[in-house]
């Protein structure tokens, strides 16, 4: 838990110390690999609280999941194709499915 806080901590002072720009053409990659991020956050935080969380498991998911986010939508970019709504609606879904059983989890204890 700790180790966790500290990382938070971390990255809250890189983002404010360290001013990090992308052209705006980037931006729609950036979003979708950041919901998928958020989504392995959350699968995390729900394996936490069921007990058994695997680390391997969350770093492979979360870079995994952001890489393949960012490349469909660049695939889909280069053939006109908004392949970027897969990643919105299966990386959105996942996300607040695992909300709900958080919050579910958190509720009856």
């Amino acid at each position: 838990m700790i180790l966790a806080l500290i990382g938070i901590l971390i990255g809250i002072l890189i983002g404010f110390y360290i001013p990090v720009t992308y052209s705006t053409s980037y931006s729609l990659y950036i979003s979708v690999a950041i919901l998928a991020c958020l989504d392995s956050v959350f699968g995390g935080i729900r394996a936490n609280l069921e007990q058994n969380f695997d680390i391997r498991i969350f770093v492979t998911g979360f870079f995994g999941n952001a890489i393949l986010a960012a490349l469909l939508a660049y695939i889909g970019d280069r053939l006109g194709v908004p392949l970027y709504y897969a990643a919105i609606f299966a990386f959105g879904s996942r996300l607040f499915q695992n909300f709900a059983i958080i919050r579910r989890i958190l509720i009856n204890r």
